[in-house]
């Protein structure tokens, strides 16, 4: 009994290795059958594709696509959705030449592929064929994704297609499009909340700046104003990045809803570009608004209420598309006065360029003069050289906090006549008075222009009897 219980079990032992030995045999013919790859599995002119569709799985839906062509490209489910005709040919360039890295040949099984049930399936289709290219599973020992063009083999591709077609629909739109201004702006023109307009003009000896090429007209004078800041605020309008829409076919209800029938500000920008040594003349046009329930709603608010958020809309010229922007961007857009642009130095020269400075302090007038020497300005008080350093920052430093047109009715505490190297413009007067514990008032010119910190004119008090009292 002992026997024949023991030749049992090795006869159980011998089919239990036999059929390993099989599965084992079977499992290295099955993996023979995959090899290395470096063919070119699909190769679709993008041109002569005629229609394109996919289907993706996105976490708990499905998200589906279907264009077709005709002289453009057109959106199945509306004819006037704005196709952007680079993001289907980028779409497309994928199966121009679609490369394998691996090759398994006589599948059974697609399932341990993700194929059965794939991520994403796409088809294309031309004049003489169609094609249904089906995405599986993504192997990350290959760090490639497993595909099934329809010919019995599964393939991992070199190129991952959800990459590529994972995406929404914004990122199908045609979206508008904000130049970027490479100092070739020629024209500002501000209409709506501002109503002026700004002129580029190199060179014009209207500003004893140099660097001064922007100059707001404003009755009948040209200002200039600060490029720095002229700059930033085209810049703006440049990274503003339109993507997030409201509508890409709006109607004239679509305008009054969003405020833009009549917008709050409407920038017009004339800039110029460059191709084949041809200079064209381009316009960019932004109008800018906000939420006009909401508008109305907080002008009729108590002034300590109108810090919440704001709900703005943008559009290009008489584009289709309306944008939603944040209120930062809405706010930056809208702060396009000429205060906003203007220079906030008292004065925004080069220093330089001074000759001489006469000082009006506490009664006493000081004059500190210069001369050149080799090829460098030298400075002097009473016939001894002195170092302007602490001088030529407190001036520099001298910058509105705000910007006022009101008189002054206090103290002059200091006042500074500077003669400069320029013709057109001999001459600045820099008067700075009483007017807070926190600012002082600024005559420039014997117009009262800003009110600039005390601390600032106290900074600029001290670097003159530093000078003076020889300190």
């Amino acid at each position: 009994m002992r026997r024949s219980k023991k030749i049992y079990i090795l006869l159980c032992i011998l089919a239990i290795t036999t059929i390993a030995t099989y599965a084992v045999k079977q499992y290295e013919e099955h993996k023979e059958k995959i090899r290395n790859s470096e063919e070119v599995i699909l190769q679709i002119p993008k041109d002569s594709v005629k229609s394109l569709s996919w289907e993706y799985k996105s976490e708990d839906k499905k998200e589906s696509f279907a264009f077709h062509k005709d002289d453009k490209w057109v959106y199945d489910e509306d004819e006037l959705f704005p196709v952007d005709e680079e993001k289907i040919n980028d779409l497309l360039d994928l199966f121009e030449e679609f490369r394998a890295s691996f090759e398994i040949e006589d599948v059974d099984d697609y399932g341990q592929y993700g194929l059965d049930d794939p991520i994403c399936t796409i088809n294309l289709t031309t004049d003489e064929k169609s094609y249904k290219i089906l995405v599986g599973d993504y192997s990350i020992m290959d760090s490639q994704r497993y595909v099934s063009i329809g010919d019995g083999k599964v393939y991992l591709v070199k190129e991952d297609p959800m990459e590529h077609y994972e995406i929404v629909l914004s990122d199908l739109i045609n979206h508008d499009k904000t130049p970027i201004f490479n100092n070739n702006v020629t024209k500002i023109q501000f209409k709506g909340t501002e109503n002026y307009n700004v002129v580029y003009e190199k060179d014009s000896n209207k500003s004893y700046n140099v660097d001064d090429v922007y100059f707001a007209k404003i009755d009948g004078k040209e200002l200039p104003l600060d490029t720095t800041r002229v700059n930033s605020y085209l810049s703006r309008i440049s990274q503003l990045n339109l993507k997030d829409y409201v509508t890409y076919k709006a109607t004239d209800e679509d305008l009054i809803k969003y405020g833009l029938d009549k917008p709050e500000l409407t920038v017009t920008i004339d800039y110029t570009t460059k191709k084949d040594n041809e200079e064209k003349t381009n316009t960019f046009v932004l109008k800018i608004s906000r939420d006009p329930e909401e508008k109305n709603n907080i002008e009729n608010k108590d002034e300590d209420s109108k810090d919440e958020k704001i709900t703005a809309y943008v559009r290009v010229g008489d584009s289709k598309i309306i944008y939603k922007i944040s209120s930062d961007k809405y706010k930056n857009l809208m702060d396009a006065s000429y205060n906003s642009l203007r220079h906030t130095e008292a004065f925004y020269g080069d220093f330089d360029d001074i000759k001489q400075i006469d000082i009006s302090l506490e009664g006493v007038t000081y004059t500190i003069t210069s001369e050149e020497k080799d090829d460098k300005k030298i400075y002097y008080y009473k016939d001894k050289e002195i170092d302007t350093t602490d001088l030529r920052t407190a001036l520099r430093n001298l910058k509105a906090e705000s910007f006022t047109d009101e008189r002054p009715t206090q103290k002059k505490e200091i006042g500074l006549k500077l003669y400069l190297d320029n013709e057109k413009f001999p001459e600045i007067k820099i008067e700075l008075y009483r007017y807070d514990g926190t600012n002082c008032l600024a005559v420039i010119d014997g117009e009262p222009t800003s009110l600039i910190k005390r601390s600032k004119v106290v900074d600029l008090i001290e670097s003159i009897h530093a000078i003076v009292l020889n300190k």
